[in-house]
């Protein structure tokens, strides 16, 4: 086991070379001077959009603008969030914030352009049933030769769909907030018991198809953001004095790592810093990777630029409003100083630390939801991967491996399961990010029509 984890890491660190940097970031970058963050300035715009429902049945798509945000969100607002910030800090220091939120803004503009083409070049599978995600806009966008990109994205996203790293981390919190101060816990029979329940309320959501997907999520996520918002709020006020210091630390930390004590890259513990931010910030908001256009490319609407709107809008709440929010809770209550946890559970101390009595159970319901939402969204990625590959009448199959998957994520270690997923998120990057880099002229023209239509 400690071999696997050794190579698995390996693995995960040469996915997140300077290749992937310079495209994820680079790229992203390109896009927003290429079209001068032009949709930036339409983000009341695009809120607008979300109260839009569709009733024309010529009109192609399953699910209405906001529920294929929500259904985005739903894989996005999770651990990457709660655990994956509390990870980033406790290597990175407070500076490792101020990358998650450059990857944040270069990822809305990002996400634009993929949300976009997940409408402008969307295919039909075996049953007829029309489909969108960087595999489609890969086969129906680019000329036969970049065909073997959108078979690259879908073997990677198999394993980078899985749920293991949600599970591994909800399964965390379950056992440090609820069984181990209550003695309730059972080294051999707790995780599996937790595994089990998990694996039950998905396989109620996931075998009902897309529909019943985007609905739970649609109810669930605005609701516990809310929640979880005002618990964090809380926390901020409590201390609110602190708050100047530990922006103005966030920005300095930012290019003086004093509390950095990762791996060094390109030499220095700078390059450390900026990949550990831009890795958590794209597993977070996951702009670029290829997951969230699947759920946009389902959206109701014969409009391409609206979806790519609507699309912009997850890194806003995901990374720069919630990540935030968590980095905030663990800074002012010091917890990332005077604690040695990790992950989900320095988050949990910092909501014990203040908010006595209540604190860590609230975050624990926050938790729940936002990974149980997130294991319905990713079942559907990956059952769309496997469609595309073997066709959509086999693509039920892949929902009994990402059931299974749900037992081994409640029962591996922590870093095992965040460089297993890194790594296969890294992969479908490839292919999203250069399919959508070529075809960026066609959605500059498709949004200098619908801008100047709606100025």
């Amino acid at each position: 086991m400690e071999q696997l984890d050794q190579f698995i890491s390996m693995f995960a660190n040469f996915a997140w070379g300077l290749p992937l940097l310079t495209l994820l970031i680079g790229g992203g970058l390109y896009l927003m001077i290429y079209i001068k963050a032009g949709p930036l300035r339409y983000i009341r715009h695009a809120l607008s959009l979300l109260r839009i429902k569709e009733n024309d049945p010529t009109i192609r798509g399953e699910i209405s603008h906001l529920q294929s945000l929500s259904t985005a969100l739903a894989s996005t607002i999770g651990m990457g969030n709660i655990a994956g910030v509390a990870v980033a800090i406790s290597i990175g220091g407070p500076g490792a914030i101020f990358w998650m939120w450059i990857s944040g803004i270069i990822g809305m503009t990002t996400k634009f352009f993929t949300g976009s083409l997940s409408i402008m070049y969307r295919g039909y599978d075996d049953k007829g049933k029309i489909q969108g995600g960087p595999m489609y806009f890969i086969k129906e966008g680019l000329s036969e030769k970049w065909h073997w990109l959108a078979t690259f994205f879908s073997l990677s996203g198999l394993i980078g769909a899985l749920p293991v790293f949600n599970v591994n981390q909800l399964t965390q919190a379950i056992r440090d907030i609820v069984l181990i101060p209550n003695q309730w816990y059972h080294p051999s029979y707790s995780n599996l018991c937790i595994g089990l329940v998990l694996l039950t309320i998905t396989s109620i959501v996931i075998l009902g198809g897309l529909k019943r997907i985007s609905k739970t999520a649609e109810r669930l996520v605005p609701f516990m953001v809310m929640i979880y918002f005002l618990a964090v709020m809380a926390i901020i006020v409590v201390n609110i004095e602190k708050i100047p210091y530990y922006f103005s630390l966030i920005i300095t930390e930012a290019f003086v790592p004093t509390h950095f004590n990762g791996d060094s890259f390109l030499g220095g513990t700078l390059g450390g810093l900026i990949l550990l931010g831009i890795r958590r910030g794209a597993f977070s908001n996951e702009a670029g990777i290829g997951t969230a256009p699947m759920a946009h490319g389902a959206s109701k609407t014969n409009e391409p630029i609206r979806e790519g709107l609507v699309s912009m809008l997850g890194p806003l709440v995901d990374t720069l409003i919630v990540c935030t929010l968590t980095a905030l809770a663990i800074l002012v209550t010091d917890t990332w100083q005077l604690s040695e946890s990790n992950g989900v559970s320095l988050t949990a101390n910092a909501f014990s630390n203040a908010l006595p009595t209540f604190g860590s159970y609230l975050l624990l319901l926050c938790i729940s939801v936002f990974s149980i939402s997130s294991l319905f969204s990713f079942s559907y990625y990956g059952t769309k991967c496997l469609g595309f590959l073997v066709g959509a009448k086999r693509a039920h199959y892949y929902n009994y491996f990402y059931l299974l998957s749900i037992l081994i994520g409640a029962l591996t270690s922590l870093d095992m399961m965040i460089n297993l997923i890194d790594g296969f998120y890294a992969l479908m990057a490839f292919p999203t990010m250069i399919a959508t880099l070529i075809l960026a002229p066609k959605v500059i023209k498709k949004s200098k029509e619908y801008f100047n239509k709606i100025s």
